[in-house]
């Protein structure tokens, strides 16, 4: 992703599937484990997507290029919190 906006669509389209995949579940159409599996999955996701945009963010407001930002693992991501 390699602008700001393209990281805000990206979480945009996350969200989207969260929303659905919650009304699938609603409707029977999918399982309660295979809900939460991919709930997890796209929790991980939208917090890489965050941090990323954060970066980028942080980046600019010190003058630095926030091309430069990268998207950190899932597991360092997720480490914050811990």
């Amino acid at each position: 992703m390699s602008t700001d906006r393209d990281v805000l669509a990206h979480i945009r389209s996350l969200v989207d599937e969260e929303h659905a995949l919650r009304e699938r579940r609603e409707r029977r159409d999918i399982d309660s484990d295979d809900e939460r599996r991919r709930l997890r999955d796209l929790e991980v996701e939208l917090d890489r997507c965050w941090d990323l945009l954060r970066q980028r963010r942080a980046l600019r407001e010190t003058g630095r290029s926030p091309d430069t930002a990268t998207a950190r693992p899932a597991d360092e991501v997720e480490g914050y919190l811990g």
